[in-house]
């Protein structure tokens, strides 16, 4: 796939980037490398490969899931800036 000089005024376009005329031959020599560098990726055999989110092996954390009175809200909203009763009060954002 080869980028054109109009596609690439459009990128910019969409980007909301000004791209000077002047520059519009660098970024098409640019936007084409990249695209040859993924066409390049693409002839990479990947089967039997599993998909993976780390390059290290993780397990994930967990706490105990254990069930609690939660009977301490005074606890719960003394960070908050504005309570009453025991309840965040917020701006009132809806007429």
């Amino acid at each position: 796939m080869s980028v054109d000089a109009a596609t690439v005024k459009r990128i910019g376009r969409l980007a909301r980037i000004r791209i000077e005329e002047e520059e519009v031959a660098s970024y098409q020599q640019e936007l084409n490398a990249i695209l040859g560098f993924v066409e390049q990726l693409s002839e990479v055999d990947v089967d039997g490969v599993e998909p993976m989110t780390s390059v290290t092996p993780m397990t994930l954390r967990r706490r105990d899931d254990v069930v609690s009175d939660g009977d301490y809200p005074d606890q719960i909203v003394k960070n908050a800036p504005l309570t009453e009763d025991n309840f965040f009060m917020v701006p009132k954002v809806v007429e």
